[in-house]
């Protein structure tokens, strides 16, 4: 059965459709007018596996990069379905350079984001970067997925930000990926 997710969302601010296949090979087309945002999602692509396409139009920095996140996190949530055989929990820890982060998830249907990561700088690339916390908690809301996302060690702004992004990207691989050993839902309550 295909994992595949499909979600338009379309406000007075934004227009944005994102397509997935979460056993792609991390194919990728990102259209946002923000470069260093379509980059952010193209290294999350890769890393993942995913095959991801995301078209985004809006007035704002902030409402594009925001409702992106919530069409990501419901687009990843279809794509997923009941979690059925799924490891659930994926973790990794990614060195970029002089930055070291850390992620860990957990597909549980509760959205939590811990966010350890302070930035020098209010932008990088042009890019706001309070708006990447602000990205992962709406993915995270959206795709009902704990997600605790660290930055252990950095100095450059930009590796910070694609060490985050990567560790995200490796994580979900792991937490998504089927296991032929595992039946059903994996919880002992039979649900998530």
């Amino acid at each position: 059965m295909n994992r595949i997710g499909k979600i338009e969302r379309k406000t007075n601010e934004t227009n944005i459709s994102v397509e997935i296949n979460l056993d792609g090979t991390g194919k990728y087309e990102i259209n946002t007018p923000i470069p260093f945002f379509s980059h952010m999602l193209e290294l999350l692509a890769k890393t993942s596996a995913m095959d991801v396409s995301v078209k985004v139009s809006g007035d704002l920095e902030h409402h594009m990069i925001e409702d992106t996140g919530i069409a990501l996190g419901q687009t990843l949530k279809q794509a997923i379905g009941t979690k059925e055989g799924i490891q659930r929990y994926g973790f990794f820890l990614l060195p970029m350079d002089e930055c070291l982060a850390q992620c860990a998830i957990d597909w549980c249907n509760r959205s939590t984001l811990v966010f350890k990561c302070k930035f020098k700088y209010e932008k990088v690339e042009g890019m706001s970067t309070d708006l990447i916390e602000h990205f992962f908690k709406s993915l995270s809301e959206n795709a009902s997925m704990t997600i605790n996302l660290q930055l252990l060690e950095g100095d450059n702004e930009h590796h910070k930000a694609e060490a985050l992004f990567k560790a995200f990207g490796k994580a979900l691989r792991m937490a998504m990926q089927k296991d032929p050993n595992l039946k059903g839902i994996p919880s002992t309550k039979g649900t998530i």
